[in-house]
């Protein structure tokens, strides 16, 4: 595979449902460009169990930490020099609140 122009900055996002392998994706692209990885943040989610046990009282909580959460992140992308490879944007969740 050819590689990129080093001198430019990439910021590539990988969409898509739970499961499918975002991550999985990052990781390869990661290891095949040298490029800096974000991961979703889940392992800290404090509404999650919650979520799974009543998705109607708790999807919104649930929602607004992970948007908060894409948000954090996205300023730290904006900060970085190198390009980079994430599981998840922010963008995705626009849907969700229209």
């Amino acid at each position: 595979m050819q590689q990129p122009n080093h001198n430019r900055r990439f910021h590539v996002s990988i969409a898509g449902n739970i499961g499918v392998g975002k991550s999985t994706l990052v990781q390869i692209l990661v290891e095949e460009f040298g490029w800096q990885p974000y991961y979703e943040l889940v392992s800290d989610h404090p509404y999650l169990d919650d979520y799974y046990g009543d998705r109607e009282r708790w999807g919104f909580h649930s929602q607004i930490w992970f948007l908060t959460q894409r948000f954090e992140q996205h300023l730290e992308i904006a900060d970085t020099p190198s390009s980079i490879l994430e599981d998840r944007s922010m963008y995705e969740d626009y849907e969700i609140f229209v």
